[in-house]
């Protein structure tokens, strides 16, 4: 299988048979007023395709990226794959600019041959700080208690974890088959658009803050990314698919390259 050639990070994605394509058209029309930028990305991260299973039967592999960039977003970006029956997944984060006082957008959803993994959250740069975290809870919130009780929880999240999600953290483990099917059309889609349009709410609200503010924020939003590139939990998934070398540049380069981004200045709006 070939995909459709992608340039620049904008540029459509379009893998056959991935089963998030609705989720990614939904957060790339509502991202579309912002007027984005392209984010730089390698053109061997935009798009990349291989192989897993055995050499009698192996599964072809595609992964592309989306990204962009806007006034006070630092980095959008989302990866996606596709391995048949072993993988299908969407990782969506927004990393805003540290120049606004706003938290993480981050949405997982994952389809494992064992059932579907979903996840979303606004999370938080500091859990700490209630000038950060207040406002923004006391919207999500409502929204969390509205798609929470339609699904079923997905577990205790670990200790060392809990400083990088929100109590709204909207966490779910289902089937495979026709009822996780419904579940993703019934809850999992609405809630996706509510809590993307809370955040993009959220965005056109933010004012800039000063220069101690956006070092507060700056260091919080490294320790989130820090955190979500050690742990990643695609890590084995991809270095399976493609090997170490393009994992960990993957991971730091792309996923979570705040600290990168910072070294090298090559945000364009200058975290």
């Amino acid at each position: 299988m070939t995909l459709p050639l992608r340039t620049t990070s904008l540029d459509p994605v379009q893998i056959p048979g991935w089963r998030w394509q609705p989720f990614l058209d939904t957060a790339v029309a509502a991202l579309s007023s912002l007027q984005p930028n392209p984010y730089p990305i390698a053109e061997r991260f935009l798009q990349k395709e291989g192989s897993t299973g055995s050499k009698a039967k192996p599964v072809p592999v595609s992964t592309a990226t989306w990204a962009c960039s806007t006034e006070k977003l630092r980095q959008v970006r989302c990866a996606c794959v596709e391995a048949g029956a072993a993988a299908s997944v969407l990782n969506f984060v927004i990393n805003p600019s540290s120049r606004f006082d706003l938290p993480f957008f981050g949405a997982d959803l994952v389809t494992l041959p064992n059932g579907h993994l979903l996840a979303l959250d606004l999370q938080p740069v500091d859990k700490t700080d209630p000038d950060h975290t207040g406002p923004v809870w006391q919207r999500l919130m409502p929204l969390f208690e509205r798609w929470r009780a339609q699904l079923p929880d997905g577990g205790p999240i670990p200790e060392e974890a809990q400083p990088y999600f929100s109590p709204a953290f909207l966490w779910t483990r289902i089937p495979l088959g026709e009822e996780g099917d419904a579940l993703i059309d019934r809850v999992i889609r609405p809630a996706f658009a509510d809590y993307l349009q809370l955040y993009l709410a959220l965005v056109e609200e933010a004012q800039p803050v000063d220069h101690e503010r956006a070092a507060h924020l700056l260091s919080g939003q490294k320790r989130y990314t820090a955190y979500r590139a050690e742990k990643d939990p695609a890590r084995g998934m991809l270095t399976r698919f493609y090997g170490s070398e393009w994992t960990e540049s993957y991971i730091h380069g792309v996923l979570f390259d705040l600290e990168e981004a910072t070294v090298t200045s090559l945000s364009p709006q200058g975290s």
